[in-house]
């Protein structure tokens, strides 16, 4: 058993849908050891305890080595451009508000040449949930530095005796100062936590980010899954635990060292969802269930002329 709880500290972790059920026809090609398979079986669980069935899922992806997922998942998975899944994520969204939408993205895909969508994602609240697998690399393309690599780290773009000249992005204090309602941390080494902080997101109505410490054994020697194993613990089972006080999860999302936290820094349900605050899609069928007629042929030559 799990004290995490859903909701409330009390879940009970029991496989409601059989795993085998995402089982995908094709064979992970990630090198032995990646911290992408603890997040690929982190999502499977969460996935069968919400009871949610392939077709009620679509997984949205952009380029790297965790966007390979939706390929290793039997679900609805679509991938799109380096650092454009989160527009594309949002869009189906919209068309269809009750598919439950994951976009599945790397730290530079996700706070890189997507880190402007990141932001807008954010502001709008709209009801999806972001993974992010943050290995501090770029490593599909051989290891370049990323937004989030550590100054100083020695790269194949960064040699010594500087190596990375700035300091890093703070995934989690970025969120925050944007106005995110759910900002949460796992470990990929800790699938059960993982599953289960995933398995929130899901429920979170409105943008849900899951930024997850995922070893990379090729590229990043330093921040192992050992290394992490030795300085991560779980903010649910500190004291002071406030996940409803943004400042407080501030502080906490600034902790980093000889201790690092993982767990939901912070969640709020005060904020009204994108689809929540637009009164088109409040009171319409949505796209993707709407009956749509042909146009008559007046109707296609005035459709015409707006752009003659």
């Amino acid at each position: 058993m799990l004290s995490y709880g859903l909701w409330d500290f009390e879940w009970e972790v029991r496989v409601m849908l059989d795993l085998e059920l995402y089982k995908s026809e094709v064979t992970p090609t990630w090198c032995p050891g990646c911290g992408d398979y603890g997040i690929l079986s982190a999502v499977k669980q969460a996935l069968a305890e919400l009871e949610i069935y392939p077709h009620e899922v679509l997984f949205v992806s952009g380029i790297g080595c965790g966007s390979k997922l939706p390929d290793y998942i039997h679900a609805n998975g679509l991938t799109t451009l380096h650092g454009r899944a989160l527009p594309v994520a949002q869009g189906a969204k919209l068309a269809n508000p009750r598919m439950h939408v994951i976009a599945v993205t790397g730290d530079g895909d996700a706070y890189g040449i997507g880190g402007n969508h990141l932001l807008h994602a954010v502001r709008r609240n709209i009801d999806i949930t972001h993974i992010v697998e943050n290995n501090m690399v770029y490593a599909l393309t051989k290891g370049q530095y990323s937004p989030t690599t550590a100054r100083g780290s020695v790269t194949k773009t960064t040699p010594p005796p500087e190596g990375v000249p700035e300091d890093p992005i703070n995934p989690l204090a970025l969120a925050l100062a944007a106005g995110a309602t759910f900002v949460a941390r796992g470990f990929a080494g800790d699938p059960k936590y993982l599953a289960w902080l995933i398995g929130r997101a899901i429920r979170h109505r409105g943008y849900a980010l899951v930024d997850v410490l995922q070893p990379c054994v090729i590229f990043n020697r330093i921040n192992t899954a050992k290394w992490y194993r030795e300085r991560v613990y779980h903010l649910n089972e500190e004291p002071d635990y406030r996940p409803e006080d943004r400042e407080w999860a501030r502080q906490k999302a600034e902790e980093w060292g000889d201790r690092i936290p993982t767990g939901i820094f912070f969640e709020t349900a005060g904020k009204p969802t994108y689809e929540e605050t637009v009164s088109v899609l409040r009171e319409r069928e949505p796209v993707a269930t709407r009956e749509l007629a042909p146009l008559s042929p007046d109707e296609e030559q005035a459709l015409l002329a707006e752009f003659a």
